[in-house]
């Protein structure tokens, strides 16, 4: 009988699937919601030392559906981090961990770039009880003035320093989550790793636009007719996600093994989870998927990768993890190999065709039969 449960990083998930850093998990009620529903872990919204400076406006979601089914495919948001106080938030840690003590609780951090304010922050939320932490180096809107989130992310100088500068204190495993808006996902991989992180998440939303309202002429979302670029999540970044968890996922097989990798973008079933653990990640993400459709939604997700499983009969995520890597090569050697398959099956074809008798040579083929027995 297989099993969804792993450990990863020393921390033991009963199953794979993590509530991602957002609104799902933006206060304890909320995230006690998820623990009941059957969520291996929660990260919680991203949280700072001052909520004082974050303040969010409305609308700030747009979403853009399929044309045929109306169904949510894209979904656009111009959120910022927690604006909810730092010790509210180290009072509800302590509450998640009493009520769930099996939970993963995770705490998404982000500050500015002043090395007692990420030394405070990661010394405080560990006495509080969080079983982890995630690095927001790749929000890709909001504070950027600040120099918080991407701004720090795509610059892997800085994000090795920022990193470094957690790893000083931190007594508890570290993931950074890194953003896509960048040219090599390798690069700010390596720096993060090489400042000794544990692990690896990936991605997070795609600064975009996601469109303009032919009847106003405003962009989405409108807020007083302006808007801002946005982070870009939902189906349609999937394989995008896909492609750069594959190529993190080298770079740590290469290079930095026994590290980990959380896989985010577009999760909505079991069968995206196993996509990605197939190209080497050891949990996966859900957050637009949870606000489609609810906490429950981890449900049909296990089982759907359980079946998966059953099916190939595995019996742990291990057994699998990382498999599909082995496919991946460069054009010029999909090119070599093609035309020695070609080649392979022509041979096999030709000896199939050979003359076996004499009575089988015909005076119109005579050439291409003589030229197969040639070869054969």
């Amino acid at each position: 009988m297989p099993t969804l449960e792993t450990t990863v990083n020393g921390l033991k998930f009963s199953n794979p699937f993590v509530i991602g850093s957002g609104p799902p998990g933006t206060n304890a009620n909320v995230i006690g919601k998820a623990f009941d529903e059957g969520w291996g872990g929660v990260i919680c919204k991203t949280i700072s030392l001052d909520a004082s400076k974050v303040v969010n406006v409305q609308p700030r979601y747009a979403r853009l559906r399929s044309r045929e089914s109306g169904e949510i495919i894209g979904w656009e948001n111009i959120e910022l981090i927690s604006d909810r106080g730092f010790d509210a938030w180290m009072d509800e840690f302590k509450e998640i961990k009493d009520k769930h003590p099996e939970g993963v609780l995770i705490a998404s951090i982000m500050e500015e770039y002043n090395r007692d304010a990420w030394h405070e922050i990661v010394e405080r939320c560990q006495a509080a009880g969080c079983d982890a932490f995630e690095l927001n180096m790749s929000c890709p809107h909001g504070l950027p003035e600040r120099k918080m989130g991407a701004a720090m992310g795509e610059n892997p100088d800085i994000l090795h320093e920022v990193c470094g500068w957690v790893m000083e204190v931190a007594k508890k495993p570290v993931w950074t989550k890194l953003t896509p808006n960048v040219t090599h996902i390798e690069d700010p991989t390596r720096a993060a790793l090489r400042a000794g992180g544990e692990g690896i998440s990936a991605i997070n939303t795609i600064r975009s636009v996601l469109g303009v309202d032919l009847e106003t002429l405003r962009p989405e979302p409108t807020v007083e007719g302006y808007t801002t670029p946005g982070g870009y999540s939902c189906q349609a970044i999937k394989p995008i996600a896909l492609r750069m968890c594959m190529e993190i996922a080298k770079v740590i097989r290469a290079e930095f093994p026994g590290r980990t990798l959380s896989g985010i973008g577009g999760i909505e079933t079991g069968n995206d989870a196993a996509q990605f653990i197939l190209l080497g990640c050891d949990t996966v993400q859900v957050c637009t998927g949870v606000m489609k459709f609810g906490y429950p939604l981890v449900k049909s997700m296990k089982e759907q990768l359980l079946a998966f499983m059953e099916k190939h009969k595995f019996e742990r995520l291990e057994e699998f993890r990382g498999h599909s890597l082995q496919y991946f090569t460069t054009h010029a050697d999909l090119v070599r190999r093609q035309a020695e398959a070609r080649a392979a099956r022509k041979a096999r074809h030709d000896r199939q065709n050979m003359i076996k008798s004499d009575e089988e040579w015909k005076g119109d083929d005579f050439v291409d039969q003589t030229d197969a027995l040639s070869r054969g």
